[in-house]
């Protein structure tokens, strides 16, 4: 503002002076009566800008400080919508806060609870592992001991089936040896059948032909003697013919 009423002043002066220059051979008191007048008239009109000015600045001054005034109550009211706004986000803040630490213990018990649980879970684990393992063992040892019974009842059948093989060609053999002893005896009781029943044969025979030679003897001794009673019926007759 100062500046601007240097140049003011100062183009002023350079006016006045231009004109003093410009002024003709006039009387330098006429002149400088004038020149005082315009200077009186000049402070005077400087005076009043000044006023104005002033008046101006006054005015716009206030206008400021008005308008400074509403952006402090603005800000102040922006303040306290935000100072409230803070004491709710605090207020907001202290709940999260307090939720998050409640979230928190309840997160530490249940890492804790997961902890136990883990740690139970690894013992049962390494427990069912051990159990395993030694049912893993049993299993072998039993599966060993089952390849070794099995083996053995595979051996003992293996010679039971060599005993019963030997035992079935003995019994084969002996069943063999019968059935030879048996055709044999068959054989020879057939001989011995045959050669009984030649023997019948013959002897039938034998008494076939002693019957018919006693019946032819007996025919013959019956012819004779018929022949004989004949003769002598015939001796009888032709005596008792004689006699008569």
């Amino acid at each position: 503002m100062a500046k601007k009423k240097k140049k003011i002043k100062k183009n002023q002066n350079l006016e006045g002076l231009s004109r003093l220059a410009s002024f003709t051979s006039n009387s330098i008191s006429s002149a400088y009566e004038t020149y005082k007048k315009r200077q009186e008239y000049k402070k005077i009109e400087e005076i009043k800008l000044k006023k104005i000015e002033e008046s101006s600045r006054i005015v716009k001054e206030k206008k400021e400080l008005k308008l400074k005034e509403d952006q402090l109550k603005k800000d102040q009211e922006k303040l306290r919508i935000k100072d409230e706004d803070l004491k709710i986000k605090d207020k907001e803040l202290k709940l999260r806060e307090e939720k998050q630490k409640l979230e928190d213990e309840r997160l530490n018990r249940k890492d804790e609870e997961l902890r136990l649980i883990n740690q139970d879970q690894r013992k049962k684990e390494k427990e069912l592992k051990l159990k395993s393992e030694e049912q893993n063992r049993k299993d072998i040892d039993l599966k060993v001991r089952e390849e070794e019974q099995k083996n053995k009842e595979l051996k003992e059948q293996r010679r039971k089936n060599r005993v019963l093989k030997v035992m079935k060609e003995e019994e084969q053999k002996q069943k063999d040896l019968e059935y030879l002893k048996i055709k044999e005896w068959e054989e020879k009781y057939d001989l011995e059948q045959k050669a009984k029943e030649e023997e019948e044969r013959v002897r039938d025979e034998k008494l076939r032909l002693r019957d018919l030679q006693r019946t032819k003897l007996a025919t013959e001794e019956e012819n004779k003697v018929k022949e004989e009673l004949s003769s002598r019926l015939k001796t009888l007759d032709i005596d008792k013919t004689t006699k008569n």
